[in-house]
């Protein structure tokens, strides 16, 4: 990766880091249900493979595909990979009215690790933010993104680039005037000086 390409993506980075808003912290202790045309359940290697307008939704979290399988691991986590063209995401953020929405060819959502994995023309969005690169992981527990260009696809051509509009962060009482910086000073009759 070029110099210019890392600062581009630690500039994301960090622009998309929110350190006060998270995803919704009560999905993960909900239920995960499932719908599709079609369920082929293989329980001895514990693995699911729903095909058909697939929906995933635990709590707040809704994951769509043409094809969901869901592996289960000997602790009882959950891996399930989505794939469609294009298959989607959207979880609510913890304390606002807002969602994080996510698209690519393959979605991965680990419930151990507690992260959404987008590939293929990855894009995610969240409020007026929009990423696009190859590959993009979101972490639900930090709300950071980590956006991954692609491989050139053709001899010669240039590597795909990560691509990024992040709108200017409006601050809520832009009304109201600042307090100033200093406290200002005033005479006082009460105090004298020293003779």
């Amino acid at each position: 990766m070029r110099p210019s390409e890392n600062k581009l993506l630690l500039a994301v980075l960090l622009l998309l880091a929110s350190p006060a808003c998270f995803a919704e912290r009560a999905d993960r202790d909900k239920p995960i249900h499932l719908e599709s045309d079609q369920v082929m359940m293989d329980d001895a290697r514990h693995i699911s493979t729903f095909t058909g307008n697939v929906q995933f939704t635990q709590g707040t979290m809704l994951i769509r595909g043409d094809k969901i399988v869901v592996t289960e691991d000997a602790e009882g986590f959950k891996h399930g990979t989505a794939y469609g063209r294009t298959a989607s995401f959207r979880q609510k953020r913890e304390g606002l009215d807002e969602y994080v929405d996510g698209y690519g060819e393959r979605i991965e959502y680990d419930t151990r690790a507690e992260t959404v994995d987008f590939y293929v023309q990855a894009r995610v969005v969240r409020d007026l933010d929009d990423v696009r690169g190859e590959h993009i992981t979101y972490s639900q527990k930090t709300e950071i993104f980590q956006v991954h260009s692609g491989a050139a696809t053709e001899a010669n051509a240039p590597p795909k680039r990560v691509r990024a509009v992040l709108q200017p962060k409006h601050k809520k009482d832009a009304a109201t005037p600042s307090a100033p910086d200093t406290l200002p000073i005033k005479s006082s009759a009460t105090l004298s000086p020293a003779e």
